[in-house]
């Protein structure tokens, strides 16, 4: 999914940037929008300066998400289009692992980071070390990795996957047993479709979906009888098993797009929902959703000062990057439904 960005406008007397800001009218109050202009007008000339392209996953805030981006979507949108881009350098405005991904697959290209801080409890909660132990307690077994790991990980491992391909990914190995790591709920979701295959599994969990309860789903649906739910698959299996669907924040939104349910809950990152009402005003989002304080270390101001400065480069080490890179060109070779 591509964001065609509009040419920038002014009226005398009227908001600056109005066809932008028409974009995000329900969720940036008028009063605000006078404060963003002048970084989202900076971004834009940058841009064009620096011969720069946006990638911005889909749990960025509107203001970013509707207005800078070039290319918006979940991981596995992302990676796909990081083959692609046709720029020489590379915003990743979304987390660390996200901007190493896009430097495997564009080595030439400079890639940036607005915040060095912008990590994943994933990818924190296993090392190439925990792989290669795995390897030696199930000598012959697959490893599938999640995307959300660092380069290290991924080049440890056989090849990658999403939430939004990984029934695919499992499929494709004709293997009996598999490790999937190291999201422990992704992978026992992903159990429940695949049952032919014994899935073995690491205990790490988002911070964002753990904290989701089937209590949540039942009180939402008590409040708002009739409402569909939607879960992420980082969510508990007792979680999506509550729902209505569970798919990858792409799969999320063509739900919604698709079947155009009148009430709906995504259980998954705040900015998701908002992300898709301003494109969808006739739908009604309902709340719980939780924040991802690394998301939301992206912002405007830092966006619009790596591009002045060209910081944060992100590298990755030469003697891993053939590794990691094959594990995600073999991801990307998985044909998807």
């Amino acid at each position: 999914m591509s964001a065609t960005i509009a040419p920038v406008s002014r009226m005398p007397g009227a908001l600056p940037l109005p066809d932008l800001y028409a974009r995000v009218s329900r969720h940036v109050p008028a009063i605000e929008w006078p404060a963003l202009a002048p970084d989202i007008e900076a971004i834009l000339r940058l841009k064009r300066e620096r011969n720069a392209v946006i990638l911005a996953h889909n749990y960025q805030a509107p203001e970013i998400f509707h207005t800078v981006a070039d290319i918006v979507g979940d991981s596995l949108a992302l990676a796909r289009e990081a083959v692609n881009v046709n720029a020489d350098v590379i915003v990743l405005a979304g987390v660390h692992f996200m901007a190493e991904t896009a430097k495997l697959l564009n080595p030439s290209k400079t890639v940036l980071i607005p915040d060095m801080g912008a990590g994943c409890s994933l990818a924190d909660s296993i090392t190439a070390e925990d792989v290669r132990a795995l390897r030696r307690k199930y000598p012959g077994v697959p490893v599938v990795t999640y995307v959300n790991t660092s380069a290290a990980v991924k080049a440890e491992s056989d090849l990658c996957c999403t939430s939004g391909n990984a029934v695919q990914v499992v499929r494709s190995l004709n293997a009996p047993r598999v490790l999937m790591i190291p999201d422990e709920f992704l992978a026992q979701n992903v159990q429940a479709e695949v049952p032919e295959v014994e899935i073995l599994t690491w205990a790490g969990h988002c911070e964002v979906h753990e904290r989701f309860t089937p209590a949540d789903i039942r009180d939402v649906r008590e409040s708002y009888p009739g409402v569909t739910v939607i879960a992420h698959p980082e969510c508990p299996p007792d979680v999506v098993a509550e729902s209505d669907f569970s798919g990858s924040t792409a799969m999320m939104m063509d739900f919604v797009v698709q079947k155009r349910p009148s009430q709906v809950v995504l259980v998954t990152e705040c900015s998701m929902a908002d992300n898709i009402a301003a494109q969808n005003p006739d739908i009604e989002f309902i709340k719980p959703c939780n924040m991802c304080p690394h998301m939301k270390r992206m912002s405007l101001r830092n966006i619009r000062r790596s591009l002045e400065t060209l910081t944060h480069e992100v590298t990755v080490d030469p003697a891993l990057a053939d590794r990691a890179r094959a594990a995600v060109e073999r991801m990307l070779a998985v044909r998807t439904r």
